[in-house]
């Protein structure tokens, strides 16, 4: 296994405390346990200072420490948004954020903040897809395509101004850095859905721009947004929720 190796390689077994000794702090909460959140402190040291990713660090924790220690990941390439979690006060991906013990002793991870645990470092994300349904995320087109034969294109210069859009790979890191969305994620729709919903209301092959601004044309969907733009600080695929947020209160007055 891959992860075996790793653990020969980098890490040392014995307990001398030394420059290369660190600890790695994780939240952790069982549902199945009448126990109030806690923390379990990991000592781990290294053979030698390397720069390693918090996922493999979570994997090493989970196969010679603690097995019951449990998270989402998946693709470990930041494609998937799976390992979405809160390392030293950051929402980030584990896969992508790397710790590097000449700057740091101490690791600290969180899940998301403000939402609802299952257990551990996982999220219940059912209020955020919930809400992502509601967009209607799907082209919405009234051209009638024959036997589904022929292709909707769209112009170059159209699919530019996808750019900084499509990338988004709703891992909820913006989201559950947002204070707006914290007190009102019932009603605001927060950063991730919101960059979902423009990319859909300016996409060429899209027909329903209409509906799409009837639906954000409400009180809280949109408006909510007070321009902390924690949600572009944190975003690990460096897009502008911000940005686009702005955008859509725009449009959604003038429609």
């Amino acid at each position: 296994m891959f992860l075996q190796k790793i653990e020969k390689i980098f890490f040392d077994e014995s307990y001398y405390v030394n420059s290369n000794f660190f600890y790695v702090r994780i939240y952790r909460w069982n549902p199945y346990l009448r126990l109030k959140p806690w923390f379990n402190i990991f000592p781990l040291k290294l053979r030698e200072i390397k720069q390693l990713m918090v996922l493999d660090l979570l994997f090493y924790i989970k196969n010679t420490h603690d097995s019951s220690l449990t998270f989402r990941r998946s693709c470990r390439e930041g494609i998937c948004g799976s390992c979405s979690m809160n390392i030293n006060g950051i929402n980030s991906l584990a896969c992508l954020e790397s710790f590097d013990l000449r700057f740091s002793q101490f690791l600290t991870i969180y899940p998301l903040p403000h939402m609802l645990i299952l257990k551990d470092l996982i999220c219940d994300l059912t209020n955020f897809y919930n809400q992502y349904r509601l967009i209607k995320p799907w082209l919405i087109s009234n051209h009638k395509i024959i036997n589904n034969t022929k292709e909707n294109l769209q112009s170059k210069i159209d699919r530019f101004g996808l750019d900084g859009l499509y990338e988004c790979i709703l891992c909820a890191c913006c989201s559950a850095s947002c204070p707006s969305y914290w007190w009102n994620y019932d009603k605001y729709l927060g950063p991730a859905i919101l960059l979902q919903t423009y990319k859909w209301l300016i996409d060429s092959r899209d027909s329903a721009h209409k509906i799409r601004l009837n639906f954000l044309n409400n009180s809280m969907r949109v408006s909510k947004c007070h321009g902390i733009t924690n949600c572009t600080k944190v975003c690990p695929k460096n897009l502008n929720p911000a940005q686009i947020i702005n955008f859509l209160k725009y449009f959604s007055k003038i429609d």
